[in-house]
């Protein structure tokens, strides 16, 4: 009923494989140029971001606190978040620099 060489239909079997490894291939390609590439980038502005913060600086804090650097040490800042009060951050978690007329 069934011809082999109908079954066979002219492929070999490396072909075949290179073939269905195109689709996976394209799209971690994709992935990487979408995803992966950018993240990228913004990790590396953060670095230096923090690399950069010195005295004076008004932060915000992942945890979403708004302070003024007072003191800058090797693996972390004192901010002050009202007056009075210091708090001790490690560098890591300052998220953004703001401007002086926000609040």
């Amino acid at each position: 009923m069934f011809d082999a060489a109908w079954a066979f239909n002219g492929q070999t079997g490396a072909g075949g494989l290179f073939g269905a490894l195109v689709p996976l291939i394209l799209i971690f390609v994709i992935f990487y140029f979408l995803l992966i590439l950018p993240q990228r980038k913004k990790q590396r502005e953060h670095q230096e971001m923090v690399k950069n913060v010195k005295k004076g600086d008004k932060i915000v804090t992942s945890g979403g606190i708004y302070g003024t650097i007072t003191r800058v040490k090797k693996n972390y800042i004192e901010a002050e978040i009202a007056s009075g009060v210091v708090v001790r951050v490690q560098r890591g978690s300052i998220s953004a620099l703001r401007g002086g007329g926000e609040e």
